[in-house]
């Protein structure tokens, strides 16, 4: 398996190539995020929302979406189709033009996710190799047509967000556990069999792996975010028995053994062992899980150890820093940044991406 190192010298080798939308997110007046929706006519597309929460654009998507991947530069997007989904359309958002559909080799399905690398030349998307439930990380030259280049080895069962620490080029991987294939639609094919893990690669080599023991090992890793300082926050979704309370939220810094986050065991079993996503604030000093299942948010001091304020909003699952805050999205049409709201008559999907 080649290092990144190689495919990213191979990148600057080949000159930049020729799909670069004109348009910056700033002549679309800066939106602050993206995210999936459904409208009352059935339609899918992806938006995106400012800081006073209102909607700057909007693109149709041909089927449901889950999450985007917005690149650092230009006006442009990669909606990924929830998973097992095999649609990735990268979008020119000031137009609403499909740029381009990633096509992945024979045998893949994307998870939902994807991060760009190096200022935005290079895209990354979390897959799974579903003849062996092996996942991998595909990548793509953003500047030469989302060429595909190659694939380095998660170390785990179904991949599901992928992130970049800031200021650096490791990458985060929460291995979920859960093995799916398309021919199953959403079934999970391994629940009895799951080994769940937080995974850091550079250069192609995974250099650290978390688990959180055989008595978690149905607490699947699936959603997650970064401070700047590399700590990294995870939400959990437990598959195991229903009558156990579980904590839902891992922080982690590499080198360090994880930490466990729990609220009361009233406010974390009315979760129903469901965290939606997870954000850092924009400061750093706050991190929420969402819990669309419960109609509440868990909004923990980072730092500390103490029970979390509780946010309580039904089918709240979107969470993104917003300022030095947090914004978060409902699938009723709700858009709560730090001084601003709105209900838009949408469906939010599952996540809320920050520019």
């Amino acid at each position: 398996m080649v290092s990144r190192r190689s495919f990213l010298a191979s990148i600057a080798a080949s000159g930049a190539g020729a799909l670069i939308p004109a348009a910056s997110w700033a002549d679309l007046g800066n939106p602050s995020f993206l995210a999936a929706a459904k409208d009352s006519a059935g339609r899918y597309a992806l938006c995106g929302l400012t800081s006073t929460a209102q909607i700057a654009f909007r693109v149709d998507l041909p089927d449901r979406g889950h999450a985007a991947a917005a690149h650092p530069v230009r006006a442009e997007a990669v909606a990924f189709a929830r998973r097992p989904g095999t649609f990735a359309l990268v979008l020119d958002c000031a137009s609403g033009r499909v740029v381009q559909r990633l096509e992945l080799p024979q045998g893949r399905h994307f998870y939902g996710h994807g991060a760009y690398l190096q200022g935005g030349d290079v895209l990354v998307t979390t897959e799974n190799d579903y003849a062996t439930g092996a996942g991998v990380l595909g990548i793509w030259d953003a500047r030469r047509g989302y060429a595909r280049l190659a694939e380095i080895p998660t170390g785990g069962i179904g991949p599901h967000e992928v992130f970049r620490l800031p200021g650096t080029e490791t990458l985060v991987v929460a291995n979920g556990g859960i093995r799916t294939h398309p021919d199953s639609d959403r079934d999970k094919l391994n629940l009895n069999d799951m080994h769940p893990s937080l995974v850091y690669i550079n250069d192609g080599r995974i250099t650290e792996t978390v688990t959180l023991g055989a008595d978690m090992a149905r607490a699947s890793i699936r959603h997650i975010s970064a401070r700047k300082d590399g700590m990294v926050a995870a939400a959990l979704q437990w598959e195991g028995d229903p009558d156990r309370v579980i904590p839902l939220l891992m922080l982690h810094k590499a080198g360090q053994s994880p930490r466990l986050l729990t609220a009361s065991e009233a406010d974390q079993r009315a979760l129903q062992g469901y965290a939606g996503s997870v954000s850092f604030s924009g400061n750093g000093m706050q991190v929420a899980i969402t819990g669309p299942r419960g109609g509440a948010a868990h909004i923990f001091d980072a730092d500390a150890d103490d029970a979390p304020t509780i946010m309580r909003r039904m089918d709240v699952c979107g969470v993104a820093r917003s300022g030095d805050g947090l914004a978060f999205t409902d699938g009723m049409g709700g858009v709560i940044c730090p001084e601003h709201a709105a209900v838009h008559d949408l469906a939010w999907d599952n996540h809320l991406v920050s520019l």
